[in-house]
């Protein structure tokens, strides 16, 4: 079941567009388990030139479903948006099943924590302007890069499944990926 947070920003969120929203989107939980409860944080927004973008980020225990989508037309977005979620659910429900097959069950895990801004006066370069807490579940680099691009991310911090290191995956300039392991040496 999803519970929807829907905000928007240069738009009043009228109950049409609301209704609009959770009627697309809902149409995500055949993917979900029944008994899970579920948060989606939608957030609409208008330009000035009456650009329509929406974001939607879905946070579940495997994974974080995260898509953004601009158009001239709000509900063209919201279309535009839920497809594109849909998509990633199938890619990743195929990867996963493939690596099953493969290797056995395992129970992969990414579950971001609630991040939080900081605000300063102090103007320097090497300012932190907002930090992030994430509570690390054991995966391969393959999984790592697949959960990266999902995010649309250019890097992934993880913990290795089969050392417990923490690795990083990351896109190089070419396109394909590198790693940064960590242990000791």
């Amino acid at each position: 079941m999803l519970i929807f947070n829907i905000r928007g920003e240069n738009i009043e969120v009228t109950q049409a567009i609301r209704d609009y929203v959770e009627k697309r989107i809902s149409k995500l939980e055949k993917y979900f388990e029944k008994d899970m409860k579920n948060t989606a944080h939608v957030n609409l927004k208008v330009y000035p030139d009456k650009q329509a973008k929406v974001e939607v980020t879905i946070p579940l225990p495997y994974l974080t479903l995260r898509a953004e989508e601009m158009s001239n037309d709000l509900y063209a977005s919201v279309d535009l948006v839920t497809d594109k979620l849909e998509r990633q659910i199938r890619k990743y429900k195929t990867k996963v099943n493939r690596k099953f097959r493969e290797k056995g069950f395992k129970n992969l895990e990414f579950t971001p924590v609630d991040d939080s801004s900081s605000d300063s006066d102090d103007e320097s370069k090497f300012q932190v302007v907002r930090t992030k807490q994430l509570a690390l579940k054991p995966m391969d680099n393959e999984e790592a890069i697949l959960q990266m691009d999902m995010l649309g991310h250019d890097f992934f911090i993880y913990e290795d499944a089969e050392t417990s290191d923490i690795n990083i995956v990351y896109r190089r300039n070419d396109g394909r990926y590198g790693l940064i392991e960590t242990g000791e040496e």
